[in-house]
């Protein structure tokens, strides 16, 4: 049966409309779903490049989330406030000791003088602080003449209880005073790993005894060029 030219018109036209109606859908969900890919690529992308470089040091431990430190208010080894805002824009390591310490703690500090030697220029992001758990015998002027014998970069901060625990604490300072044969006489038992903390106030990672110069060098380098 032949079609009236209307009819074939007519037929032709729903023919065409069929058959190009689905390319545009197809089109329109091929956008939508490019777009999101791009979008999902593009957060991906931002958080690899927000997040911290993932180092590994042989002579401690860097935390994955670094604990911000509270407010607190120490004395320094000039008799000025030392607080939390002092420990922005710079790394820190805190080693806590006493002056009066007969072995770890002017070993320590003489590992970290050679240290800070061998590091050159970038042991200036670096300030090593004496944090004193000894604060009935290690006033201010004691601490300043104490650590700047290993070197005039080296701080000293101290407070007394019940701050001193409580830093001790957030630290994760273990400490504990040991009688002598006079009151006078005591020593102090203290852990001796020593704090990292980041130019955000935050606590960054520890690195365990013993200490070894070429091991914290070689760590504290790498942290220092690829952490900020």
């Amino acid at each position: 049966m032949r079609l009236s030219p209307t009819a074939r018109q007519r037929q032709d036209h729903a023919l065409s409309s069929s058959n190009s109606s689905s390319p545009p859908n197809n089109r329109q969900a091929l956008i939508v779903f490019a777009g999101v890919a791009a979008l999902i690529l593009g957060l991906i992308a931002a958080a690899l490049l927000s997040s911290p470089k993932n180092i590994a040091i042989g002579s401690g431990t860097l935390l994955k989330a670094p604990r911000s430190l509270p407010e607190f208010s120490l004395i320094d080894q000039d008799g000025q406030p030392f607080t939390r805002e002092s420990l922005l824009g710079h790394w820190t390591l805190i080693f806590p000791g006493f002056t009066y310490c007969p072995d770890i703690c002017p070993t320590t500090l003489g590992v970290l003088k050679a240290v800070e030697a061998q590091l050159g220029s970038e042991s200036s992001n670096l300030t090593v602080a004496l944090f004193s758990i000894d604060p009935e015998r290690d006033t201010p002027e004691t601490l300043k003449r104490y650590v700047q014998y290993f070197s005039p970069n080296f701080i000293g901060v101290t407070t007394q209880e019940p701050q001193l625990k409580q830093m001790a604490q957030t630290l994760g300072v273990a400490y504990l005073k040991v009688p002598g044969d006079t009151p006078e006489s005591y020593t102090m038992d203290h852990s001796a790993a020593l704090v990292l903390i980041d130019p955000q106030a935050r606590i960054a990672g520890y690195f365990t005894p013993p200490h070894q110069v070429d091991a914290l060098v070689r760590d504290l380098g790498t942290v220092l060029r690829n952490r900020s």
